[in-house]
């Protein structure tokens, strides 16, 4: 098997994490070859945020299905790299199509092809999680790339997940007319954040019809004619078009080769990342004459595009002699739904898991002048301090736009911004930003 060529780094997988390191190092002179198989790009534009977002943006408008699809595919390129492969050309990044397997320290296979490489930066990313439901394998269903991309309305949508996918594909597509069911086996929408956001959704959702089985798994699924047939854990059954599959991702990890590097990652874990996204040596971790590195949706760190696009900052900028550390504590966390949810920091549940004394104070948006001005009086922010400490390390809004005015509480728990300058903050009238400013106080008060 020849050596093709020894490069200074190969990134193994071109989706958002992976494109920005790798264009980062070429532009700094350095040889770097990306590794991808499908799409330069990844999920993000092509089968993920770009297309869910105009979606969701075109429903709002009223938009027909057939001109949101087509905006929708002109927003994602049509699924076709080639803008991106030529930036990367640009950058001086080589671009080596096929699947990527670590051989050994130093040594990569890309479609038969051996390379060699210095540092090994691995950005596999993410892949839907199918649960082990009977029959589910033996029936067409789709995963958020195929609801994404395929042009098809199905007059009955059963979306299995109440996460945040599932969430904003069950608000997309009942908009636009199809009859939606959404299943939940943990009683309730977004588990992981405060419960008042995924009950605000829910009821957004039940207005829209979305029916929603909460509480209930889904057994079994068979064909039936015309369509399918679900039995749920409840013993109630539906009758369906089409399954989504929206039951949460987990880590592209499997074939990689990394075993070979001394990293053992099981099927569903990430692969294990120290404060700079080095994959520790206790791992057995050795690359070239470098190291190992690893950003993105494969550390199972935190799974989202700007949480990807942080840890590439990370790598690039430690690849590059500066040393930086990630800092996890205010990575939102958005369902782009109508209205938004908005989370960032430890939630209540998590606080009670970590035995953290939680001061909480909440606020509705329909108190505020904005609300009024957009005839919209839905939504509501809690804001979450540490008693002990006296500093944010919490937030959840459910309301319009709150992807936009939470930013700040972001800012404030990732900087430990004290209460009594927070309290001392004006915002513009009239706003949404205006519903944090009550509750600061009242924390401020109870501290």
């Amino acid at each position: 098997m020849p050596n093709n060529h020894h490069y200074g780094a190969v990134v193994l997988g071109g989706g958002t994490a992976g494109e920005l390191v790798a264009a980062g190092l070429g532009r700094a002179g350095r040889d770097v070859a990306l590794v991808e198989n499908r799409l330069v790009g990844g999920e993000s534009p092509y089968f993920a945020c770009v297309p869910s977002k105009s979606l969701l943006l075109s429903a709002r408008r009223g938009e027909t299905w057939e001109l949101a699809v087509a905006r929708r595919d002109e927003l994602a390129a049509y699924r076709e790299d080639d803008r991106a492969v030529a930036r990367m050309a640009e950058d001086g990044v080589t671009v080596l199509r096929g699947r990527g397997r670590v051989l050994g320290p130093g040594r990569i296979e890309v479609d038969g092809a051996e390379h060699g490489f210095d540092d090994l930066v691995v950005c596999t990313g993410s892949e839907p999680a199918v649960p082990p439901v009977e029959g589910l394998a033996d029936v067409p269903f789709w995963t958020s790339d195929e609801a994404l991309s395929v042009p098809d309305l199905p007059r009955r949508l059963v979306v299995l997940g109440g996460g945040p996918v599932g969430c904003e594909m069950a608000q997309v597509y009942a908009a636009f007319g199809s009859q939606v069911t959404v299943i939940e086996a943990a009683g309730r929408l977004l588990t992981a954040e405060a419960p008042f956001a995924g009950e605000a959704l829910a009821e957004v959702l039940r207005r829209m019809g979305v029916d929603l089985r909460l509480g209930a798994a889904l057994g079994s699924v068979e064909r039936k004619e015309p369509g399918l047939r679900l039995w749920l854990s409840d013993g109630g059954t539906l009758d369906a078009d089409r399954i989504l599959v929206a039951a949460g991702r987990r880590p592209r990890v499997e074939g990689l080769g990394l075993d070979t590097l001394g990293v053992a990652v099981s099927p569903g874990h990430g692969v294990p990342v120290d404060e700079t996204c080095a994959v520790p040596s206790g791992a057995g971790a050795t690359g070239g004459a470098g190291g190992v590195w690893a950003a993105g949706d494969v550390t199972g760190v935190a799974r989202t595009t700007h949480a990807a696009r942080y840890q590439a900052r990370v790598v690039l900028s430690n690849l590059l002699g500066r040393r930086r550390e990630a800092d996890y504590r205010a990575i939102p966390r958005v369902v782009y739904t109508t209205p938004t949810v908005y989370s960032v920091g430890i939630s209540p549940m998590r606080a009670a898991e970590l035995g953290i004394d939680l001061l909480s104070a909440g606020y509705d948006l329909a108190a505020t002048a904005r609300a009024a001005v957009e005839a919209d009086d839905r939504g509501r922010v809690e804001l979450y301090a540490d008693r002990s400490r006296g500093v944010l390390i919490g937030a959840a809004a459910a309301g319009l736009y709150a992807e936009e005015w939470m930013s700040e509480i972001a800012l404030a728990i990732r900087a430990e911004t004290p209460l009594s300058l927070l309290t001392d903050v004006v915002h513009a009238f009239p706003t949404y930003g205006e519903s944090i400013e009550a509750p600061l106080r009242e924390l401020a008060g109870r501290l």
